[in-house]
């Protein structure tokens, strides 16, 4: 909201959804929370240091799209799997959800998610009954969570978490809003602002902040107003809105404890669907890098935890090598024709 009001643009901020589709696997890695906050800090520290130094910044957008892009899939496909298992495992409550998912996307796409979260909180109050409303009374509070840093979490949250959120929400953020004719964002202090508060949410369980990419493009957007210079104001009304929805949080804990997580997943995995179609396809795009898209998004997808370290890192680090190897190939087979 202050970003907005300062610049007089729609700067929409969200939190990152690669990395919270990347904070599923995270048990894998560590079962201790204090150490998974210790990574969000180093995490938004990490997007702070990008935005004071612009060549950090020109190097984090050089991460080969072909490799960014499949390990986002990669990360989001075990999500989406989800719809099938519950499909299969409880039908008579899943099955509503996508079944409302699938129709409004024919007839409403807009409304398909919110259309399925609806079903899906209807579904977990008629099946926890009525103690749930009980439990959501509280008021919405603060818990400080002392960080732990463990290295090993680090390397397999922390940075693959930067990593996501830079090359899949910053990065394409930007690249939205000059889209829709602005083309002079205040880096600097995007980067500075939303990894400041990434860090400080982190100390009370928050993970990665980021420029919005999706939804920036429904605040940049000719729909917001038809004057540019007054779309700022949607970003600023969508940031109080956020603050609405935060004094309700108690209610969506509530809901989330009393489901079966299959069913938070069910509904997950239907909202990731577009994010991962997106993945997979500009990961693809480039048909010389295909076999690297596609070894970067098995090794993700695979889950593997190696020395400690998540699959996501494992897969950016096997993809970058065969992408090298590959090209190395290729520039000695020119040089000798």
């Amino acid at each position: 909201m202050l970003l907005s009001w300062r610049y007089r643009l729609p700067l929409s901020f969200a939190w990152s959804t690669p990395g919270a589709a990347l904070l599923v696997a995270a048990q894998a890695t560590t079962g201790s929370f204090a150490a998974a906050v210790g990574a969000f800090v180093v995490c938004g520290v990490l997007i702070v240091v990008t935005g004071l130094w612009p060549a950090l910044t020109r190097a984090v957008t050089r991460i080969p799209k072909p490799i960014a892009s499949a390990m986002l899939a990669g990360i989001l496909f075990p999500i989406c799997l989800a719809p099938v298992r519950a499909a299969v495992d409880i039908p008579l409550l899943a099955l509503p959800i996508i079944v409302t998912w699938l129709l409004l996307y024919r007839l409403a796409p807009r409304w398909a998610i919110p259309g399925a979260l609806l079903v899906t909180i209807v579904a977990i109050g008629m099946n926890a009954g009525s103690g749930w409303i009980t439990a959501a009374s509280g008021i919405p509070r603060l818990i400080f969570v002392p960080p732990a840093f463990d290295p090993l979490v680090i390397v397999s949250i922390g940075l693959p978490l930067y990593i996501v959120t830079m090359a899949g929400q910053n990065v394409p953020g930007f690249a939205v809003l000059a889209t829709f004719g602005y083309p002079a964002v205040p880096a600097r202090s995007v980067l500075v602002g939303s990894g400041l508060l990434s860090a400080a949410g982190a100390m009370f369980g928050g993970h990665a902040i980021n420029l919005a990419a999706l939804s920036a493009a429904l605040m940049a957007g000719p729909d917001a107003h038809p004057d540019k210079a007054k779309r700022w104001v949607a970003a600023f009304a969508g940031g109080a809105t956020y603050v609405v929805l935060g004094l309700g949080a108690t209610l969506a804990a509530a809901l989330v404890a009393v489901s079966p997580p299959l069913l938070i997943a069910t509904v997950a995995g239907l909202a990731m669907l577009g994010a991962l179609v997106a993945g997979i396809a500009s990961a693809l795009e480039e048909p010389e890098h295909r076999l690297v898209a596609v070894v970067t998004f098995l090794v993700v997808a695979s889950g593997i935890v190696v020395a400690g370290v998540g699959s996501a890192f494992w897969g950016l680090l096997v993809g970058g090598l065969v992408m090298l190897w590959l090209g190395l190939g290729k520039r000695r087979i020119s040089r000798t024709s």
